[in-house]
Parts: structure tokens; sequence; C-alpha cells
């Protein structure tokens, strides 16, 4: 199992983002962490953009985003942006996309939301036609009909990942990219729901096995901590659970929240956890550092004990 870390969407001034943008990835190239991802949230930094310069900063980690919404912009665009950053970072990105949820798209975007899953597939149809052939791309089907003359040929492969939840759209990523992108999924829910599904898909369509990256909340503390490490998590990640899609989600395994998907406790505890998300089919962690403290300097002083604790883990989840 691979191990990475997510980096951004955090609060402050953009200038002092761009510089803890810089620290963070660097930290996690040093640290031999496999993959850094961006997530793109509604009120921060662009995830392209972000990979764009940590790119710059790096020469080795993998760089991907958790994820870009589809319906925000067109195909073409989306192919250009990406394989413009995909030969700017040497061939590193891993774009993850999704049809994300009715309360970004329609409440806050003003966009349709109908029929996201087929959306995605049409969406997926475009995308693949601009990484896979380089010249102009020609795609008919009932969502685009594109005839445009891009000529940007991929440095290298750059893996397609799909934020995939319910079986429509795992059967949609299993045969139409390479993977997915969870988050709020348990080992249970993965283990019985999506590994099967997603990996059947693929199998059937003859595409090599996915990837199945999880993204879990990770804090370093003591045993007496672990309940504190557990509200702060639902005190400050618990936003996405009034989406319809996670509740689905969390229907489907152990978990009722996102303070149960938390790795706390001491560095054994924490591996015990991590391997039980590979046993369960997981291929990639994407870990979020969460710090605990009651006062500024006691979160920046847990957050580096979880930092450093995390580049020790990288060896031995190999």
């Amino acid at each position: 199992m691979r191990l990475g870390v997510m980096i951004g969407a955090e609060r402050g001034d953009s200038a002092r983002k761009v510089h803890k943008l810089v620290s963070d990835i660097e930290w996690a190239e040093a640290a031999g962490l496999d993959t850094a991802w961006m997530p793109q949230v509604p009120n921060d930094f662009d995830a392209l953009t972000m990979v764009a310069l940590m790119a710059g900063r790096t020469t080795r980690i993998e760089l991907g985003t958790a994820v870009v919404p589809l319906q925000a912009q067109h195909p073409i665009a989306l192919a250009r942006q990406a394989l413009s950053v995909q030969a700017l970072a040497g061939g590193r990105l891993a774009l993850g996309v999704g049809p994300s949820h009715h309360w970004i798209v329609r409440d806050m975007l003003g966009l349709p939301y109908e029929k996201p899953a087929a959306y995605t597939r049409d969406y997926l149809e475009v995308l693949r036609a601009a990484f896979d052939n380089p010249g102009p791309v020609d795609v008919e089907n009932d969502t685009f009909t594109v005839h445009n003359p891009l000529d940007l040929q991929p440095v290298s492969s750059m893996p397609v990942l799909v934020a995939a939840l319910g079986p429509v759209m795992l059967r949609i990523a299993g045969e139409h990219a390479d993977g997915t992108v969870l988050w709020m999924a348990d080992e249970r829910a993965i283990g019985d729901h999506i590994a099967p599904r997603i990996n059947e898909a693929a199998a059937a369509a003859g595409k090599p096995p996915p990837r199945i990256v999880a993204g879990i909340p990770v804090c370093l503390c003591a045993t007496s901590e672990i309940d504190a490490a557990k509200e702060r998590a639902n005190r400050i990640l618990a936003e996405a659970e009034t989406s319809p899609n996670y509740q689905k989600l969390l229907d489907r395994g152990d978990a009722r929240n996102v303070g149960d998907l938390c790795a706390a406790g001491d560095m054994e505890d924490i591996l015990h956890r991590f391997r039980s998300f590979a046993d369960a089919g997981v291929t990639d962690l994407s870990v979020r550092l969460l710090p605990i403290g009651d006062t500024r300097d006691e979160l920046i002083a847990s957050k580096y004990r979880t930092r450093e604790m995390i580049g020790e883990l990288a060896k031995a989840v190999q």
C-alpha cells in the first residue's frame, strides 16, 4: 500500500498559504511519501494550480487532485489544464475528478445536478480521447459534441481517478478510469462494497486492477486523548456528512461519522489501522493530519509529532 498526505485547504491569507504549501510538499518528498493529494474545496485554492506550484519544488513524489469537480468546466478545458500541469510536473500528475455534490454544484454554482453518473461517464469519454490519442478530439455522446483541435501530447500515462461511492459510479470508475478516490469510507465499506465492485468492473473491461485511494484523518496522541481527536475530527471535518452520497456510504460500513474513521493513538495503533485498510483492498492511503490541543502552540506541536510519525510509517507500509 502506498502512503500519501493531503496538503492544502487550510485557513490563512493567500501569501501565507503559498509558503505553507511549499513547506509541506518539500517535507512530504523528503519524508519518502508516495503521493501528495490536493483537495479541491469551494473556498480555497485551485487544486491543479497547487500541483503546478508543488511540481517546481519536487522531483519524485506523485501529485494528485482529490478531486476536481467536473461540472465547473468543459472537459476540453480540464484536459488542456491537466495536460499542461502534467508536463510541468514531469508526468507526476494523478488527476482525481468527480461529479461533486448537489450542495456544491446546484446550490453554490447554480448549475444543474441531474444524472451525475451519466454526466461523469460522458465526461470521461472526452478526457480519455484527449489523453490517450494525441491530436484532435472528436467525441459525440449524450452530453457532449466535441470536435476540438487539441494537440497536447501527454508526457507520460496520466492516471485518472474518479470519486465513486455508489454501485453505478463504481462501475463507471472501473470501466472508464484507473481507480477511485474516497472520503468517508471505512474498512468494511471498502472491503464489502467498494473494492469488489470496482475490481469486478475493471476486470470485465479488461483493465488492470484499479487504485483505491482512501482518505482518513490521523492523529498521534496518548490513549487518553483518542476521544478528543475523534471529537475534533467531527468538529472540523464533518461538513461532508450532510451529503446523501456520504450518508449512504456510511451506512455500508461501521463508522457513523468522520471521527470513527480517524486513526488515532500511538504509532502501533495507527499502523494497525493502516494495515486494516490495506487488508480491505486499499492501494493508497491519503492521510489528513489532525492536530489536537487547546492553544495554537499545542496544535502546531501535535501536527509536527504526527507528521514525523507518518514519515516513519511510510517505510513500514510498503
